[in-house]
């Protein structure tokens, strides 16, 4: 077990399998020294624990752990390219969109729920640049979406 894989496990956290693409593309694709994933929704298990629009049926809590359960599918999508977590050098930035009633506001306070998560598991390694998008509608009707890169430790 690696020792980020350790760290999840002090976290009460399981990596999840790699969630199936839902269109045409692959969940992430590695270039050089970088590893890029899509945009992971929060799937748990198959299934969307909740949907809606952040600030109408899902709260800003709400929608930040899911931003966080988001992250930890990135999480998965990256090691199904590289084998091994350990080899994450740090994460580079991360994207998140936020499905936002009209009136909301609070994408970066949402978003926060993967970076806490990417910082708490990789620690330094976890610091990133990162953007807070808020947009009508995500697929699915999912309420968060995030995608991150990462450099990788050369070999």
């Amino acid at each position: 077990m690696s020792a980020v894989e350790v760290k999840l496990a002090e976290l009460g956290l399981t990596l999840p399998s790699v969630v199936p693409p839902l269109a045409a593309y692959q969940p992430a694709v590695r270039s050089g020294a970088y590893v890029y994933t899509s945009g992971q929704l929060p799937m748990v298990e198959g299934k969307l624990p909740v949907t809606g629009k952040v600030g109408g049926e899902v709260t800003a809590e709400e929608a930040k752990e899911l931003a966080a359960t988001c992250a930890l599918n990135a999480l998965a999508a990256v090691k199904s390219v590289v084998g091994d977590l350990d080899r994450i050098a740090r994460v580079v930035k991360v994207v998140g969109f936020v499905a936002s009633a009209p009136d909301f506001t609070g994408q970066p306070g949402v978003i926060n729920g993967a970076s806490e998560l990417l910082g708490a598991v990789l620690g330094d390694k976890g610091v990133h640049a990162r953007s807070a998008v808020g947009v009508a509608v995500l697929p699915l009707d999912a309420p968060v979406e995030v995608e991150i890169q990462v450099e990788l430790v050369q070999a």
